[in-house]
């Protein structure tokens, strides 16, 4: 019970991460000095997926996994967990443009006021 424990908190810590590069920019809105974790995270996340690498987080839980007799799971974490809540049945093609579109309005309109806020201070 202790690994399959183990496992989970790696997944819920992994999409954590994922969360943290997708929407951490809102929270430099409030807290500007996390730039210094946020713009790392999101080059870590973007080099993963243009160039299809394997998070090592991935390997890490199918061991945990495997430890607490499970059998794991073929392919990475975005594969298993991810896709099928990214795209449940019935999306459409004009709902994922509409979805990306909201997700690259939020962020350019973070940056967008962050560059405002430092800007106006010099």
């Amino acid at each position: 019970m202790g690994w399959r424990l183990a496992a989970d908190a790696l997944v819920v810590i992994h999409l954590g991460f994922i969360l943290f590069v997708l929407f951490g920019g809102l929270l430099l809105l409030r807290w500007p000095r996390l730039l210094w974790l946020h713009l790392p995270a999101v080059v870590w996340g973007a080099t993963v997926e243009f160039f299809h690498l394997l998070c090592p987080l991935t390997p890490w839980e199918n061991q945990l996994r495997r430890a607490a007799g499970d059998a794991g799971y073929e392919g990475g974490f975005i594969e298993h967990y991810l896709i099928p809540l990214i795209y449940p049945a019935g999306l459409t093609p004009q709902i994922q443009l509409w979805l990306g579109g909201v997700v690259v309005l939020i962020n350019v309109t973070v940056y967008a006021c962050l560059l405002k806020r430092w800007l106006q201070r010099t």
